[in-house]
């Protein structure tokens, strides 16, 4: 068993993190200040968890940006968060960590500058290897599994055929499909739900919650997060001992 100096096995870090980043407002609010500074003080630690997660070997990283229903928040935060996306997109952290950068959801709903923005991002980082960071821009669970369903008919039509439905077939169509389903999701901010995110992908998913706000996350509370995922079995519907034998 490989361990690091933070007592984490080495051998078994998670392939994919899936990050619901809750807390933002919250922290401005108890700080006197307007959202806005929180969800700045957010991409702060969106930079020191993505580099702690090459640092592990992560190879996916998922971070829940910005929800469909949250284009019901005030106009005036959306615009402050959209103005962050751009920011964030002009960080070097993808270059300097050999970071490969992707964007899942409903981006037709996005600002032409921030959709120009996100497909140059991709294209700028398309080589690198290390890891990818997924964000989930304009993004639910719900919306993109109607999408898929939308894009199985256009794709296969009336030759379509109820036997023809699959897991398979509805995975291939999800926006995910270029990567594994997350095995660790992390919610910050206190909150016990997943607010509609990854619900197909996440079935089978060890979930953590935790009180900390996302601002105030670091690779400390990464480790923890680990850790917990570590002394878990994870067993996908079979017994302990079957789990047990296998290893």
């Amino acid at each position: 068993m490989a361990e690091s100096k933070n007592n984490l096995d080495m051998d078994r870090v998670p392939r994919h993190i899936a990050i619901i980043m809750d807390g933002n407002g919250r922290w401005a609010t108890e700080r006197h200040q307007p959202r806005s500074y929180g969800h700045q003080a957010g991409v702060e630690a969106v930079r020191r968890i993505t580099s702690e997660c090459v640092r592990l070997g992560v190879e996916h990283l998922t971070l829940y940006t910005f929800s469909t229903e949250n284009w019901n928040r005030p106009a005036d935060e959306i615009s402050a968060l959209m103005g962050l996306v751009l920011i964030a997109l002009e960080d070097e952290i993808f270059m300097k960590h050999n970071v490969r950068f992707r964007v899942i959801g409903d981006t037709g709903r996005l600002p032409d500058d921030v959709r120009r923005k996100l497909r140059d991002t991709e294209a700028h980082t398309a080589g690198n290897t290390a890891m990818t960071m997924v964000v989930a821009l304009s993004y639910s669970a719900r919306w993109e599994m109607t999408q898929a369903v939308k894009n199985i008919i256009d794709e296969h039509g009336t030759r379509l055929q109820p036997a023809d439905i699959t897991e398979e077939l509805l995975a291939e169509h999800m926006q995910t499909s270029f990567m594994p389903d997350p095995d660790l999701l992390i919610r910050t901010g206190g909150e016990l739900r997943v607010s509609n995110f990854l619900l197909w992908q996440i079935a089978y998913s060890e979930l953590y919650f935790c009180d900390t706000y996302w601002p105030d996350f670091d690779e400390d509370d990464l480790h923890d997060a680990i850790r917990s995922y570590q002394s878990r079995q994870r067993r996908f519907g079979k017994t302990e001992e079957q789990v047990e034998k296998e290893h």
